[in-house]
């Protein structure tokens, strides 16, 4: 008796299919994909999971980039030049590419950032946003987690404020405009959390026509290299599906026409920055001067990177007449160095200490004009990759299935040469730190030399970031002090934070602070949040908490604050905690604050 066909085990159930689902499957298994129905119940049987998964592939077919057979084309490519060991950027030469490294202790910066706050009002955001925080010990979403103990922000509503302060500086009204100015990029385990925190906290003060979220789809997993979709271990009739990669926010932007609006509106720049970096806000004013200054169609904002540190680097990359400025993983850059320019690889500029090659931190600044007419050519599809994990060195079976994957910050592989890449590299404590790693992982990375990008510091470097600016304005700011929080040692500055409304920039600090006439101790706190605070002589040995709302106009002389204060305890292992405090590895004590609050529009003193 012969075998069945794939088809023909589909048209022995023909009444449960569609035709245009008979026709997908008819296309599938040309495309080598007959498994998919070789081990189905015999006619008759079985029929809810059989247009269960007709209905999984179709949905899967229109959401996934090319369609299912495209994908699986695709796949096999990738794959075969995987097991073979092929390397993407074999001969290419890669350069320094063309940028600006910025000092943010110079008039220049200054100079720079009250430009580029006159740019954020044609600007709009994207916030690429990761998933839930349990891989840091965090069971809600990312983006609801504090970003600092001292005012208790969470992510979310840092960028808010940020945008809406920016916006409010450039002489933007945040009011109904038809087009969202702040796009949010989420996914099945974050969308619906994400929309809750929104609803809760009113938008936190944006217009909720400003916001959109767009929801990123799973792509079929592979079985093995011949780009099998696989199916699940416990279910016949269910195709195994994992994230794509956040490279799809190029594909949903297009998708959702809002680049063509932007266009239309007259917007100029779009930001794309990541879930957890709280300092991403400090580095886009200037970025956005220099992007505009420069006429760069893509700015990647960089950090200095000691080599072979283990985050990417921006190069500029030729092969004969072709060039591409992007990002290179630090373990594919230095091979490329030593094959190419370099027999010593990815090494330290003895001169600088640090790589000539700057460090991405997977924050854009893109020309919206010149990302809308690159949409339109590839409709927001960005070049992919594979990493299959082999069981052995054969290459011919997978540990686990694989995908196709993508990455935001490889747009600038679609893009002609024409158009002007380049970066701006700004100092770290102004511009990253990035929570992504759980305790246990911090303190290895710690331990091994490397940063640990944990809560911890994410925190720590807030407030560091803050005492910086200030001590650069002469304000007395005493020194850190040494502590050891979740098994990492990290220097603890005075905890001073302010909201976004108080100052964007270091000449608005600078106009709202008289830092000559402004004493702050080591274990001090001081919160202020409001536009209208100026400080204008101000002694602190505890903890000051000043708020005012808009049309508030409060003054600070001469203030002498002495109390008990606040206090970053570390934790005892095994102590009863928060999931916060817990990835924190501390639990604020508040001994005694100050509070003033001005909940009225008006002018106010403060005074010993």
């Amino acid at each position: 008796m012969a075998t069945p066909t794939p088809l023909s085990l589909v048209d022995a159930d023909a009444s449960l299919f569609t035709e245009g689902e008979r026709a997908l499957f008819s296309d599938l298994f040309a495309a080598g994909q007959g498994h998919l129905v070789s081990s189905w119940a015999p006619p008759g049987q079985d029929d809810d999971g059989k247009r269960r998964l007709a209905k999984q592939l179709t949905r899967l077919d229109e959401t996934t980039p090319g369609g299912l057979v495209g994908y699986v084309k695709r796949a096999k490519v990738l794959l075969e030049a995987s097991r073979h060991g092929e390397n993407a950027l074999e001969g290419y030469t890669p350069e320094v590419p063309p940028g600006s490294v910025l000092n943010c202790r110079s008039e220049e910066f200054v100079e720079l950032e009250e430009a580029g706050t006159v740019e954020a009002g044609k600007a709009t955001f994207v916030l690429v946003a990761g998933g839930l925080g349990e891989r840091l010990g965090y069971s809600g979403i990312k983006l609801a987690l504090p970003s600092e103990s001292a005012r208790g922000t969470c992510f979310l509503k840092l960028y808010a404020e940020h945008i809406l302060a920016l916006q409010a500086r450039s002489g933007w009204v945040d009011v109904e405009r038809g087009y969202a100015t702040f796009v949010i990029m989420t996914s099945d385990d974050t969308h619906d959390k994400t929309r809750e925190l929104l609803v809760e906290n009113d938008y936190f003060g944006l217009q909720p026509t400003s916001i959109a979220l767009l929801k990123q789809d799973k792509v079929p997993c592979l079985a093995d290299n011949r780009a099998s979709l696989a199916l699940s271990s416990d279910d016949r009739y269910q195709v195994q599906t994992k994230p794509h990669g956040h490279g799809d926010v190029h594909a949903l932007l297009h998708g959702s026409g809002l680049v063509k609006k932007w266009v239309v509106h007259g917007i100029k720049w779009v930001c794309f920055f990541q879930d957890t970096n709280a300092l991403v806000f400090r580095a886009i004013p200037a970025s956005l001067a220099i992007s505009d200054r420069m006429g760069f169609a893509v700015n990647s904002l960089a950090v200095p990177r000691k080599a072979k540190e283990a985050i990417g680097a921006i190069c500029k990359l030729k092969k004969g007449d072709e060039t591409m400025t992007l990002n290179v993983e630090y373990n594919q850059l230095d091979p490329l160095l030593r094959s190419t320019v370099s027999p010593e690889g990815d090494v330290d500029d003895p001169q600088t200490g640090m790589s000539p090659y700057p460090g991405n931190i997977n924050q854009l600044i893109l020309s919206v004009e010149d990302y809308y007419e690159q949409l339109e050519a590839t409709k927001g599809h960005v070049p992919e990759f594979v990493n299959p994990k082999y069981k052995d060195a054969t290459k011919t079976s997978f540990k686990s299935p694989t995908r196709l994957e993508c990455m935001m910050q490889d747009y600038p592989r679609t893009i002609p040469a024409t158009h002007k890449v380049g970066f701006t590299l700004l100092e770290v404590w102004v511009a990253y730190s990035p929570v992504k790693n759980s305790p246990a992982e911090a303190m290895a990375k710690a331990a091994a030399g490397n940063p640990s990008h944990s809560a911890t510091t994410g925190e720590l470097d807030i407030y560091r970031a803050n005492c910086n600016v200030l001590r650069h304005l002469g304000a007395k700011i005493e020194d850190p002090e040494e502590q050891t929080f979740n098994g990492i040692e990290v220097e603890v500055h005075p905890r001073i934070v302010w909201s976004p409304s108080f100052a964007c920039t270091i000449q608005e600090v600078s106009k709202k602070v008289d830092c000559e006439d402004l004493r702050v101790s080591q274990g001090s706190t001081l919160v202020l949040e409001g536009e209208g605070i100026s400080i204008r002589g101000l002694t602190l040995r505890g903890a000051l908490v000043i708020r005012a709302v808009s049309g508030a106009k409060v003054t600070v002389k001469g203030l002498e604050v002495e109390n008990g204060g606040w206090e970053w305890v570390p934790l005892v292992y095994g102590e009863e905690a928060s999931e916060e405090e817990k990835m924190r590895g501390f639990t604020v004590v508040k001994h005694a604050t100050r509070v003033i609050e001005f909940d009225s529009p008006g002018e106010y003193t403060i005074e010993s």
